[in-house]
């Protein structure tokens, strides 16, 4: 059986998430409006997972993280740390690349308020199973926010507590490591609960543990 890693551009699954696209779509029609596909290296050894579409971010650009706060933060810390190359633009209209890395989301579709109800969040990991089982190379999966942990968590068959959580928590899934971090919203930057270096030595940790196999 062909695995399926990325929805439809029209996914019906989530009767709420597809109203929600549709009045988007309504007011700015020039948006993507979709389900956001992953982004970056087929054959990655690292994994980056959020929870979801924000609806001026990816939801605009059909781009994960591009167009909202926590884009800056992040594609600036990959550039940092090797993972990713070119230029950023919020709009998607840039050469960025990402190499050895993957971005992904465990909820495709951008939902109201920023928060997908756990029935989509249960509908759309199909989706990030198959993903997983399409990165033949990967090691380390870095989650943002602890949603985002459960999430991978429950996409390997464990339970949302199978691992600590918490800013810099490590755990073990599917024969993969599990490292957690704040996610790089405006909320946790603009409040000091994650600062750049926070952030930063997250991917330094991966690439430590990609590198020693640990």
């Amino acid at each position: 059986m062909s695995l399926t890693p990325e929805p439809a551009r029209d996914c019906p699954l989530c009767p709420r998430l597809v109203e929600y696209r549709h009045e988007n779509a309504r007011k700015d029609p020039d948006w993507w409006n979709g389900p956001a596909p992953s982004f970056g290296d087929p054959n990655a050894r690292l994994l980056i997972a959020g929870l979801a579409p924000g609806r001026t971010g990816a939801n605009r650009t059909g781009r994960p993280f591009t167009g909202d706060h926590a884009g800056w933060l992040l594609y600036d810390t990959l550039k940092k740390t090797g993972f990713a190359h070119g230029t950023y633009d919020p709009d998607g209209h840039d050469d960025l690349t990402l190499t050895d890395c993957m971005i992904t989301n465990a909820v495709r579709c951008a939902p109201p308020g920023n928060k997908p109800l756990p029935i989509e969040e249960t509908t759309c990991r199909p989706f990030l199973i198959d993903r997983l089982k399409l990165l033949p190379n990967l090691k380390v999966i870095v989650t943002l926010g602890d949603v985002s942990r459960r999430n991978i968590l429950k996409a390997f068959g464990r339970p949302g507590t199978a691992m600590p959580a918490g800013h810099g928590a490590e755990g073990e899934a599917g024969g993969y490591v599990i490292l957690n971090s704040y996610h790089c919203s405006r909320l946790n930057t603009n409040t000091g609960r994650l600062t750049p270096e926070m952030f930063e030595a997250i991917f330094d940790r991966a690439k430590a543990l990609m590198g020693s196999g640990e």
